[in-house]
């Protein structure tokens, strides 16, 4: 191939000192045709290929290996042909006994061709994204999986991020309440992917059947919600971005937390933090693109949204309702009854006719019993023989006033002492534990042991009042006898008084 100076110098030889082609060719040295293409171009076009390639040994297999690289698009990422192993096969099972290379060569641009190509999209103000990542982190000394909430604003890049133990409904929208509370207002719409926590069902002409909490959500807060294409992450490529980026530059190294709402305290502080930076080839900070989002916020609705999952039960014969893997507690007498249960991120809370009837603290293990031994006191008082063998009770741990109480009661009333043991617990159904134990000390203190005087010197500090305590009511105390004092005997004092 000849350089651009050449070009240039036969074609000024022909066509500015108006020496003929022939003469150019005697002159340079070259070729009649070479000097007529020189003529037709300023500059050395290249090769162009009037046909196709002819591949003798690789052109029958063509087939073979398009057949292979469609089945690849269905299967696993990481069980795909390698052009080595596409080569491979065509040596071992249709004998090809060509090259590695021409094979490579193939299916480098086969692929090529069929590679997605993409438009690029623009983000006017006022619209949101939302996905979950994963990472890893160590919540109180123990390494466990996180699910990370991310909400991404793609006009001014602004985000916000928050973790949680697992992708619960309750979570997706916790975190939409949370993030809506962090920028002061509701964005105009929402694209999300085709996550089960909001879609129900794709039906057949693309339309979304919601869930019922996601219905709820969209109509306490009103914002227009948008579903990507099934399996393509590219249409919201922002919050898929922000999932990477939080994880790279906000989760590593791997965190360590006492909890996870110190955990998400950080995390909010870098979210605040990043509102001072610059994002791509912007002059403007996050914060002040942040200014044109929040003008086309919707303000946040006045009354509160509740972000809990809901679904009914039915309490067991053990007083235990059964959510998401483990069991709760009741009290007893809600047994075999319908009830309501509310799940929230930290909570969960179960209702009966509408009232509340039990609040525990929500665990995430699985098979797991969270008791309230309160709820079981009223049956125990019935049946004080299973007080030991209670499961409900084995994690209490009582004030050991109380149980030094218990000692004394049994040692002196026996079977009874057990049942009236079960009525001063009962008493912190009504009033603080602390408040039970300084009357059960008061009450050993004075020697008055048992229900009814731990009762009364109970609510007398409550009320702040000094007890009333009748001793007729305790056989079980030893009895004084009260006798006149006869003369002799006082003479007796008075003569020992004067020794």
């Amino acid at each position: 191939m000849f350089a651009v100076e050449t070009y240039a110098a036969v074609r000024r030889f022909v066509f500015i000192e108006g020496n003929s082609r022939r003469d150019a060719a005697r002159v340079f040295g070259l070729s009649r045709d070479t000097v007529a293409k020189m003529c037709r171009y300023s500059a050395p076009p290249g090769y162009v290929r009037t046909k196709p390639p002819e591949r003798p040994k690789l052109g029958p297999l063509i087939p073979v290996i398009d057949a292979i690289l469609e089945s690849d698009k269905t299967a696993p990422v990481k069980q795909r042909h390698t052009a080595k192993r596409i080569f491979e096969r065509l040596r071992d099972e249709h004998g090809f006994a060509g090259g590695y290379t021409v094979v490579k060569n193939y299916v480098r641009l086969s692929r090529s061709r069929s590679r997605e190509v993409f438009v690029p999209l623009a983000h006017p103000p006022g619209h949101a994204q939302v996905d979950f990542g994963e990472c890893v982190a160590v919540i109180g000394g123990v390494k466990m999986k996180l699910h990370v909430f991310c909400f991404d604003l793609p006009q001014s890049d602004a985000c916000f991020i928050k973790a949680y133990a697992a992708e619960t409904t309750e979570a997706f929208l916790d975190g939409h309440v949370s993030a809506f509370a962090f920028f002061g207002g509701v964005p105009l719409s929402i694209l999300y992917d085709n996550t089960k926590l909001a879609v129900a069902k794709i039906l057949g002409d693309g339309e979304r059947r919601r869930t019922q909490a996601f219905n709820e959500l969209v109509s306490h807060f009103l914002f227009a919600d948008r579903f990507g294409r099934p399996g393509k992450g590219n249409d919201k490529g922002k919050v898929e971005g922000l999932v990477k980026f939080m994880r790279l530059n906000y989760l590593t190294p791997i965190p360590h937390a006492p909890s996870i709402e110190a955990l998400n305290a950080r995390l909010i502080e870098r979210c605040v933090a990043r509102q001072m930076e610059h994002a791509g080839r912007h002059e403007q900070t996050i914060g002040e693109r942040l200014v044109a989002d929040k003008a086309m916020f919707r303000e946040l609705p006045a009354a509160p949204f509740e972000a809990c999952h809901k679904v009914a039960a039915r309490v067991s014969s053990q007083a235990l309702v059964r959510y998401r893997t483990n069991d709760y507690s009741v009290p007893t007498r809600y047994g075999y009854r319908d009830v309501l249960v509310k799940g929230f991120v930290d909570e969960v809370v179960i209702f009966c006719d509408g009232a509340e009837i039990a609040r525990h603290v929500r665990s995430y293990s699985h098979g797991d019993f969270v008791f309230d031994p309160r709820h079981y006191l009223a049956l125990l008082e019935q049946k004080p023989g299973a007080l030991d063998q209670a499961a409900p009770l084995q994690g209490w741990s009582l004030p050991e006033t109380l149980c030094h109480l218990r000692r004394l009661m049994e040692a002196r009333m026996g079977k009874r002492g057990k049942r009236e043991f079960v009525q001063v617990l009962r008493l912190t159904e009504a009033f603080a534990e602390t408040i039970v134990a300084a009357a059960a000390l008061e009450a050993i203190r004075l020697g008055v042991i048992g229900f009814d005087a731990v009762k009364q010197l109970a609510i007398a500090r409550v009320e702040n009042k000094p007890a009333r305590l009748d001793l007729a009511a305790y056989p079980w105390l030893p009895s004084l006898s009260v006798k006149t004092t006869s003369p002799a005997d006082y003479l007796t004092l008075v003569s020992r008084a004067a020794a």
